[in-house]
Parts: C-alpha cells; structure tokens; sequence
C-alpha cells in the first residue's frame, strides 16, 4: 500500500478554498476531491465519468477511518481519478444533498449512517450506496478499490439499466401527496406512539430497543408531555428511568459535563464519544422538563451541566455556539475521555481514589472495551456506578460531605484531563443549532434563575440575526471564519424561531417576536408546496436537485415540520391571528397518515400537536417593565413552572406589541398598576394586579 501523510503539500486539491471543518480535513488528501458545485458536474459529463460521492462531517469517527483507510492512500486515489469525479459534502452544511441520498441508502440497503458513499451520473441520478467501505474486501463489506472498478465496468457496459435501477428507487422517494386526515385521527396517534415505546422500552437500563441506543430526547418530551394531559403513570416512569440511565452512564461525561452522541451498548456505558451541540439542546430541554414536572433537583442539575458545558467548550467569542467535538484525539477515539485506574491513585489522595473509583466503576483491568473486539483496554470510562445515597448508607457518611468529596475528585481530574490534546472541535456555526440551544439556554435562564443562561441565549440570538441573514431577509445556513454562505434550510428557519420564541419569554422584546413572525411568513412562503401540506427541506429558491428532499419524521432532532408545528401554534397562542393555527394544522393533517405506520418515529410532530390539540393558557400582563409591580407579577408567573403557559407583555406606554397582538389593544392597567389577564383555551378570568390571586389562578 502506498500511502503519503494527509498534510502533504503536493496533493493539496480543491476543499483548500473550502470554509467546512470536514472538507478541509481532506484538502490534502491524494484524492483530487471536488466540493459540491457545477464546474464538478460539469467536468464528469466532459470526461464521461461517473460521480463519487462522499458525505460525513468533522467529527465522525468512523468518518476518520475510511479517510485513514482509503483516501489518504495513493491506489484509492489513483482507481478514483480513473473513472470518477470525487465529491465531497458536509453534511452539517448540506443536509438537503445528505438527505437525498442517505434515504437511497437506507432503501437500497436497509441501513445508513456516515460515512456515506454513493455513486451518481452526471445528472445527479444515484446508482449505489452504502456506508463505511474498507480499502480491502472483509466479511461483510466490499472492499473500496474492487467495487470502483466493478461499477465502472458495469457503467461502461450497461449505463442505461444501471440508470434504471436508481430511477424506480428514486421514484419510490417522491414527496407525499397532501390527502389530510382528520384531527380525530391524530388523536388516536398520541395513544399509539405512547403504546410503541412502552412495548420497544428496555426496563432494566432504560431507553427504547437494543443497542445501539441514542437518546432522541423529543421522545422523552412527549412521554411527559403526554403525563401531564393523561397521568398514566408507566409514561413518565418510561422517561424518568431513561433520564436516569443516561445521566449515571458513560454517554455522560461526569468530569466536563455534556453527553456523548450515543451508546454503542444496551447499558449506556460505552459511547461514540463525539459530542453534538443539537444533543445538548435536546437533552438540557428533556431534563430541564423533567424537573419542572417532578421538582427532583438531580434534573435541574444535569440541566446545568449540560449548558455548563455548552458554554464553556463550545461557545465562539462571537457569542453563538460552535457545531461538534470530535470522538478522536491524537488518532484515537475516546482517548481525551478515559482513564487508567493508576493515574487516578496518582492524582488523588488514596482516600478520595480509593471514593472515586467506587463510585464511577473504575476497575484495574479496566472497564472499556474495543468496540470490534470487544477485549479490554486496560481504560476506564467513568459511570455512576455506585449512587452517592448507596455510598452515604454503606459508608455511613454524611451525604453533603461525601458530595464535596465527590466534587472535588471530579474537579482535580476535569483539571488534569484539561492538559490533554483536545479533540478536535468543528467551529462553523449553523443556525438550526444555534437555534435549538438559544431556546434550551432561554428556558433553562428563565425556570432556574440563571440570568447567565439567558445572556448567552441573547447573544447568540443577536449574532445569527445580524451575521447570518442577509439584507432581503433571508437566512443562512453557516457561518464560519467571518463568511455567512448557504440558503438556509427549514429547520433553520423552525428552529431559530423556536429559539426567538422562548427568548421573547425572559425579556419580553418585541423585537424578538415581530422577527419570529417574518421568519415564520418567510418559512411557509419558501417551504410550502403549492397543493398544501408539509414544508420541503430545501427553499423554493434553492439549487435544484435530482428531487426536492422533504424530511417527514423526527430523526436525532425533531423534523423540520415538528418544530414548524409547534412555532405555527405559538404564535398562535400569541397573536390571536388563525392563520397560524391553520397552517400548523395543514402540516398535521397531512403526516398524520404516515404516522399511523409507525407513531414513535413522529414524537416530535406529537409532541407539537399536543400545543395544537391541547388545553393552553394564555397570559398577558399590562405594565411597565421596569416597575415593582410588573416584575412581581412576572416571577409569580415564571415559578408556576408552566411549560404551557404563554406570556405577553404589554408596555403601556407603548403600542406595538397591539399591531402583533390585535387581542390586546382593550387591555389596560388598572388603578394604574399591573395587571395580569390569564385566558384559559381562549377564555379570559377577571383581571388582576395581586400576584397571589394570580398565583390561584394559575394554580386552577
């Protein structure tokens, strides 16, 4: 095998010019790589090749491998520029193309996931794909350089019925037709999905199925959701036992805070170490509630590691929050995480070392396994495995001092493990998860009296809006390295609305809102099919595919259409206009019929449909923000712990907020003081300037 270290200067190739994290990891390469563009198209149909096409992004691990592998080595390279133009795409940056052809995949081959590999004509038509591939055949997998050469020759001899095959699976993909459903319908769905995930639940370590097990938090957020509508006691038992789970296991860095990307055990010990910061958005909200629902501070704790985390790791000077870390360090995955047990005795005092590796499972031998092998590494990944209450009772010590221990143990290896080479950290920034964790920092400001929380949801609100939307009002996607490029996709548009939203809830600008409501017409004007029905991923003024993806069910993040829901409906709830609810209906009804085939794979969309279907309340309160009585009446609505509560605030020295809120204008202070006007499903109580008789009324 020839192969030449990747930072060599004579193979640098065209992502040199690139802003992506991942497409420069492979500049140098000896594969003469193509980003995504024309001229790329264009030099296949000159040269009569075929296109391979290669999607991952910065911080996937297995991702590092096939590069390690495959191209990084002169012979890959050299049966690559034979008979194919080579493309790589970050699929963080392009999830439109990503989704395309991962869905080709998972049809073509019942599975997917990244690295993805696929072949394409000129024309952008797929003819195969798979996953991760070795240079060489192994049981299981094809090995890289034979299968170019196999396609290529069956190309060159047949092209046409190579074609064909990718055009019946293609067809297969085409968007639904809009045939909307009932609501009656969608009521069953709730019922069903919560059926589906209490017979997929793992009782013994929590989470849903075997392993690999991931912690798709909207499906946790339903299961409350539902509790508090139904009060059926195995729903909230399901998500509280998988919260737990996940906060004692490995998938939970217990020295930095954050959770890993998934656990590749049933057990939630041994994780893909990469850490994503869409996963700390979802998992902060879960948590945080959680706490809201059961008051167990342990949630609100793990809420505030998490955005911990968040705010110290992933946050740019620039004040939004970077994409990923890597599960690689120094070539190796999880190194940056584990521990052998003798470098722990080292650094602690033998009473605390001795305390520390009882409680967090380290084990001479140790207790990570090779993910292929299996064998044992001699490392250790901390878990909770013995819980400090156990601890306190065996040991018979008080628990705040055996707490303070704990920390402090903690806090001297999170300090030592701070010395490591870091791994590396994918620093574009991308307005979809920025979105979703201004809204988790939003809420989490807002119930757990952070005011640090709701300053950097602030922050990172008003960079995107003034770095990553151009002067016509059009969002885009990524920033990086001072360039704001790519239209902006729908989750875009959905998720950062969402996050305005909550923030409109801690400092009730109305700025904030009247945005919200721009994007939410510019989201339905660019993403709505003409016939109705659920948004399309890619906007009407987008690059033109060889199909026009639209993402119908939750994946690691709730879809596109599931946050379009609920941001339709709240601003609903806020505005009074009935637009909002029809359009939120329009994208239910129509996604209704696909799930009633498999309801758990639409936790988001039924999550959002509970806002839609659901008991709400509405309060606005009439004062000015800066005044006594103002701010009283807002924290007693702020410690009712609501999650369906909505909150306006008008100033009434102001009218803006009427030209938003029309519902509003007949609303005034009275005696000259606050006053709070609580609706129940659009059905107003007496008005009041007393917080306790608020806090009744909340109450009710």
């Amino acid at each position: 095998m020839r192969t030449t270290p990747p930072e060599s200067p004579r193979f640098t190739n065209r992502l040199i010019e690139e802003k992506s994290p991942y497409l420069l990891q492979h500049a140098h390469n000896p594969v003469d790589w193509h980003p995504w563009n024309d001229e790329a198209f264009a030099l296949a149909r000159e040269q009569e090749k075929l296109i391979f096409l290669s999607i991952g992004y910065s911080t996937c691990h297995w991702c590092h491998v096939m590069a390690h592998e495959s191209f990084e080595d002169e012979d890959v390279a050299e049966a690559l520029g034979k008979n194919y133009i080579a493309i790589k795409v970050d699929r963080e940056e392009r999830p439109d193309i990503d989704q395309i052809y991962m869905e080709f995949c998972q049809r073509l081959t019942g599975r997917g996931g990244w690295p993805l590999t696929a072949v394409l004509t000129t024309d952008g038509m797929p003819v195969f794909a798979a996953t991760y591939l070795p240079r060489e055949p192994r049981p299981g997998y094809d090995g890289l350089i034979d299968l170019l050469e196999r396609i290529a020759t069956q190309a060159r001899a047949n092209s046409s019925e190579l074609r064909h095959a990718g055009e019946q699976l293609l067809e297969t993909m085409q968007s639904v037709a809009y045939r909307p459903s009932r609501p009656q319908a969608v009521e069953a769905l709730f019922t069903s999905a919560a059926s589906e995930l209490h017979r997929s639940f793992d009782p013994r370590a929590g989470g849903f199925g075997n392993a690999p097990k991931f912690p798709t938090p909207h499906n946790l957020r339903f299961l409350i959701r539902r509790w508090q509508s139904e009060q059926q006691t195995e729903l909230l038992q399901m998500a509280e036992e998988t919260l737990i789970a996940m906060r004692r296991g490995g998938i939970f860095d217990h020295l930095g805070g954050g959770f890993h990307r998934y656990s590749t055990d049933s057990h939630w010990l041994l994780p893909h170490f990469e850490k994503m910061l869409y996963d700390q958005a979802g998992l902060a909200d879960a948590y945080l509630d959680a706490w809201l629902t059961t008051g167990n501070e342990a949630y609100a704790e793990t809420t505030s590691d998490i955005l911990g985390y968040v705010c110290r790791e992933l946050i740019d000077p620039c004040g939004a929050f970077h994409a990923a870390e890597d599960a690689d360090s120094e070539g190796e995955e999880g190194l940056f995480y584990v521990w052998g047990k003798a470098e722990i005795e080292q650094l602690l005092e033998a009473e605390s070392a001795n305390l520390f590796c009882e409680t967090y499972g380290i084990e001479a031998e140790g207790n990570y396994r090779d993910e292929v092998s299996r064998s044992r590494t001699g490392l250790n990944i901390p878990h909770l495995a013995t819980p400090e209450e156990a601890l306190t009772k065996r040991l018979r010590i008080d628990s705040g001092a055996l707490h303070q221990q704990l920390a402090r143990a903690r806090q001297k290896l999170f300090t030592a493990r701070q010395k490591r080479p870091r791994p590396h950290r994918d620093d574009k920034i991308l307005c979809a998860w920025n979105g979703m964790i201004i809204g988790a920092l939003a809420r989490a400001g807002r119930f757990l009296e952070k005011p640090a929380y709701s300053d950097a949801a602030a922050r990172a609100a008003d960079f995107v809006l003034e770095e990553m939307r151009r002067e016509d009002g059009r969002l885009l996607r990524r920033w990086r390295d001072g360039e704001a490029a790519i239209l902006a996709f729908a989750e875009d548009y959905a998720f950062l609305i969402h996050g305005l939203l909550e923030l409109y809830q801690n400092r009730f600008r109305t700025e904030d809102l009247q945005i919200a409501l721009e994007l939410a017409e510019d989201l339905y004007r660019l993403f709505a099919p003409e016939n109705r029905g659920a948004l399309f991923d890619s906007g009407s003024d987008a690059e033109t595919l060889v199909t026009r993806p639209r993402t119908l069910y939750d994946g690691a993040t709730p879809s596109a259409n599931a946050v379009a829901i609920e941001v339709f409906t709240r601003l609903y709830l806020l505005t009074g206009e009935t637009v909002w609810r029809e359009r939120a209906e329009e994208i239910v009804l129509h996604l209704a019929p696909l799930a009633e085939q498999m309801p758990s794979a639409f936790t988001g969309m039924l999550y959002a449909a509970t806002l839609l279907y659901g008991s709400t309340r509405e309060l606005v309160i009439v004062g000015d923000p800066e005044d006594e009585d103002t701010r009283a009446l807002l924290e007693t609505a702020r410690a009712a712990r609501q999650t369906d509560l909505s909150i306006l605030l008008k100033d009434p020295q102001k009218h803006d907020l009427e030209h938003i809120a029309p519902f509003t204008a007949d609303m005034c202070s009275l005696e000259e003081t606050a006053t709070a006007y609580l609706c129940n499903d659009q059905s107003c109580q007496q008005p009041t300037n007393n917080p306790e008789v608020l806090e009744r009324q909340l109450r009710a």
